[in-house]
């Protein structure tokens, strides 16, 4: 069943560091199992960004043409034998990750750490897996997180990197009545502030832009501090969203004896230097957080109870604006998240 007949769409496709190209491919047919859908917005990540300048990502190296693209949402407009649960017309978002073969025991519950895990639009896999910059997009039925009523595609387009802030969350062991700094207020630090308040913490924040203080403010953060002034030390869950090497130190010197510290920011894959002994005298435990596992699901049905993160989206371009729109998410002094009408 379908609801569009068109034979080509358009798609963002990095060909090289820096070259990004709209162009014209065919549409996409569902298998069995499958559904296709209309995308209508997409939010562009970090990681795109790294794809678009360096041609990496990570350990990620781009050998083939990507469409990049993972934070999306949408419209179903096809479905492929067998799909069941499933309507024409559905408003969605998508779970950007599949898996083949079984999860290692000692990974049990821990999807995102798949050793065969590929993810839309990422390069860590040859042949890459080609992202959700389309205006149609193919995937399988089971990554359709259906949309609330009420819940809009553009709020919905931030379900995914929700989803990672929820998910650090749930690494740190849960932050309600708790006192919470968040080092670093980009879009992924930012929603991190406006999900731990929701969860009833006690948040600051630090960031160097004053524009990012500010929204982390208008997210519930009932103190902000600007680089250099004095940080206490007694806080019960730090999350380091900066990715940033001497952010760490300053994080881990944050934390209260006995407490949390949530590596959530990208760190680069160089040596980072950092004052580690207060993890030894403070027993302080530091977590890694990457992706998320289902919290993209906790995402949604957050945004359908009211959790506010409208402040987190500074801007939104359409394709034929697509250059500036790469360009206003990589000038971090001036944007948050950034959105891409489709």
């Amino acid at each position: 069943m379908s609801m569009l007949q068109a034979t080509t769409m358009r798609a963002v496709v990095l060909h090289a560091p820096g070259d990004l190209r709209v162009e014209q491919q065919p549409v996409p047919s569902p298998a069995a199992g499958e559904v296709r859908i209309a995308v209508a917005w997409g939010g562009i990540c970090g990681s795109d960004l790294s794809y678009w300048r360096h041609g990496a990502s990570g350990t990620a190296v781009q050998r083939h043409p990507l469409v990049l693209g993972h934070e999306i949402a949408g419209t179903v407009v096809e479905l492929g034998e067998g799909v069941t649960g499933v309507e024409l017309g559905d408003a969605v978002t998508v779970h950007p990750a599949t898996v083949t073969g079984a999860l290692p025991d000692e990974l049990r519950g821990r999807d995102n750490l798949h050793p065969d895990l590929r993810y839309l639009g990422s390069a860590a896999r040859d042949p890459h897996t080609q992202g959700g910059f389309a205006e149609q997009l193919v995937v399988r039925a089971g990554q359709l997180r259906a949309l609330p009523a009420g819940l809009s595609t553009r709020a919905a387009a931030l379900a995914e990197p929700l989803g990672v802030a929820l998910h650090a969350i749930e690494r740190s062991g849960g932050v309600a009545g708790r006192r919470v700094l968040v080092s670093g207020c980009g879009p992924i630090g930012a929603l991190i502030v406006a999900a731990a308040v929701h969860q009833g913490a006690e948040v600051t924040a630090i960031d160097p832009s004053e524009r990012a203080r500010g929204i982390a403010a208008s997210l519930g953060a009932t103190a902000t501090l600007d680089l250099g002034e004095p940080v206490p030390d007694d806080f019960d869950v730090v999350f380091e969203a900066s990715g940033v090497g001497p952010a760490v130190s300053t994080a881990i010197d944050a934390v209260r004896p006995g407490g949390v510290m949530v590596q959530v920011g990208n760190l680069p894959a160089e040596a980072v230097q950092a004052r580690l002994g207060r993890l030894v005298s403070r027993e302080i435990d530091l977590r890694g957080s990457y992706r998320f596992v289902d919290e993209i699901s906790d995402a949604v049905a957050a945004l359908a109870e009211g959790l506010d993160i409208g402040p987190v989206v500074s801007h939104e371009f359409g394709l034929d604006d697509l250059e500036q729109a790469f360009a206003t998410a990589a000038d971090s002094r001036s944007s948050c998240k950034v959105l891409l009408r489709f």
